[in-house]
């Protein structure tokens, strides 16, 4: 398959790109975080995501979505990362719908049309270590009257202090199992992390939270399945949004280049400079047909999807890091002020490197698919 959009999905990418710049462009970033923003996204501009369809992008139609795919979610991912924007759609649009659209009865899909409408926030509990681990988990549901009560502590939950439902991935005596539950249930505690790049997570602690048995998504033990179908796509949007992070900064700096003079000269004519540059440009490309080449086999249905979704997420993590020193190396001093945005990116892709695994974690699960 071409690696290239097509003629719809170009226009998506120009309708995502121009409703980011005019509504939320980086400076719309920098108010959230220095206003100190309670919930550190705009439910407004939540609402008009859904609107424009952009929220409800993999849901399907009959769920009131807008029945695309995964190349889809990425171009949204991507101006997502050129702008930086703070929004629900990674942890709601793509993960809990995915996981509802695998998993969820009649009654728990009804969510999938609140989201898609931009009304409400989802997020999906899965870490609970320092890094992405989703085969050590270790919150606990065990069998009590009708239902079951949970024990654990999760990390880095999208959006989780004001999603309006969380999904947990919890161990029971049957093997994994997700549970949607209300965060309002007795025994659950969530405590916002605002974390480097202002973008927003939370901690999630449950303490004897009892829940009925129709909280289970899909049947009890049968968890790994819709939660795998979940990350494979959320690796392969997050690959997008670091590429568009890491190209919006390499754009930055040639316009940095062109104007900036140094010694009589504009820095941009200085071979080191363009040979740099150049260096830079080839490596994003690749990433950019790395995600792509993953979003396409994600929606081909192929086997090797998990597969390339992590080399996608390696790939774009390694350049997108690169493309970020560059720029504050290249902005000299000024780079690393908060005044330049290319700081911003630099924070953003920290952040992004280390959702849902960073290059070393997929190398290693690489590695060993291939028998090392």
């Amino acid at each position: 398959m071409p690696l290239i959009l097509t003629e719809e999905q170009t226009m998506l990418q120009d309708a995502a790109d121009g409703f980011l710049n005019e509504h939320a462009p980086i400076n719309h970033l920098r108010q959230l975080r220095d206003s100190r923003d309670p919930d550190g996204v705009s439910r407004d501009l939540w609402r008009a995501f859904g609107e424009m369809g952009f929220a409800g992008v993999v849901i399907p139609e009959e769920d009131g979505g807008s029945g695309l795919g995964a190349v889809e979610a990425g171009v949204i991912a991507e101006s997502l990362g050129r702008t930086l924007t703070p929004s629900p759609f990674m942890g709601s649009s793509v993960l809990a719908a995915t996981v509802l659209k695998a998993a969820g009865s009649d009654s728990q899909k009804a969510w999938l049309g609140r989201i898609a409408a931009g009304e409400a926030v989802l997020s999906l509990a899965v870490d609970e270590g320092p890094k992405h681990a989703p085969a050590k988990i270790t919150t606990r549901a065990e069998r009590a009257g009708n239902g079951f009560k949970l024990n654990g502590a999760k990390g880095f939950v999208l959006d989780g202090h004001i999603a309006d439902a969380l999904i947990i991935a919890a161990q029971t005596d049957d093997g994994l199992t997700l549970f949607l539950i209300d965060p309002q249930t007795p025994g659950v505690a969530v405590e916002r992390t605002v974390m480097v790049d202002a973008h927003n997570a939370a901690r999630v602690t449950l303490t004897d939270v009892m829940v009925d048995a129709d909280a289970v998504l899909g049947a009890v033990g049968e968890g790994q399945g819709p939660l795998d179908t979940a990350l494979i796509l959320g690796r392969a949007c997050a690959a997008a949004s670091l590429v568009g992070a890491g190209d919006q900064a390499f754009r930055i700096t040639l316009d940095y280049l062109k104007t900036r003079q140094q010694f009589g000269k504009l820095i941009g004519e200085f071979q080191a400079l363009q040979h740099r540059a150049a260096h830079l440009f080839t490596e994003l490309e690749l990433a950019k047909a790395a995600s792509l080449a993953a979003l396409q086999a994600i929606d081909a249905g192929r086997p090797d999807a998990e597969q390339a979704a992590g080399i996608a997420k390696a790939k774009a993590g390694r350049v997108a890091e690169l493309a970020v020193q560059e720029a504050v190396q290249m902005h000299g001093g000024v780079g690393m002020t908060d005044e330049f945005d290319v700081g911003l990116f630099m924070k953003r892709v920290r952040v992004l490197n280390e959702l849902l695994g960073d290059a070393g974690f997929h190398a290693e699960r690489l590695a060993r698919a291939q028998g090392f």
